[in-house]
């Protein structure tokens, strides 16, 4: 699933010690857009926590997928990021190639052929 919005707040960093080695993990907010903006909480683990796109401000796109469990008859779903992208100021993730300075593609009829029509039918 995919999610777009505002970093809104960034909660504390966790770290632990685990059977496979150590761990860290990164829970933030994000606001959505929209006439009824949404407030979300996603975590993000290990590697894939990026402290320069998780910013208090910054626009961001997330990919999450969602899991829930139980627990003493208690279910629990949990957010977890598997990839962060950053967004440009009008919320295209892709750069903009409208003002290309780079010139104009050459006619793909030579002028010597324009008035002349070979096509059978």
């Amino acid at each position: 699933m995919d999610i777009n919005g505002k970093v809104i707040q960034l909660l504390a960093l966790q770290t632990g010690e685990g059977k496979n080695g150590q761990w860290k993990k990164q829970d933030f907010v994000i606001e959505t857009d929209g006439t009824y903006p949404k407030k979300v909480c996603i975590s993000v683990w290990g590697d894939k926590i990026d402290t320069s796109l998780l910013k208090v401000g910054n626009m961001i796109n997330v990919s999450f997928d969602v899991e829930s469990r139980e627990y003493n008859g208690r279910w629990y779903t949990d957010l977890r990021a598997w990839r962060i992208d950053g967004q440009s100021a009008g919320g295209d993730s892709s750069p903009s190639y409208a003002q290309s300075s780079s010139p104009a593609a050459p006619s793909a009829i030579p002028a010597s052929l324009e008035g002349e029509d070979d096509l059978p039918f």
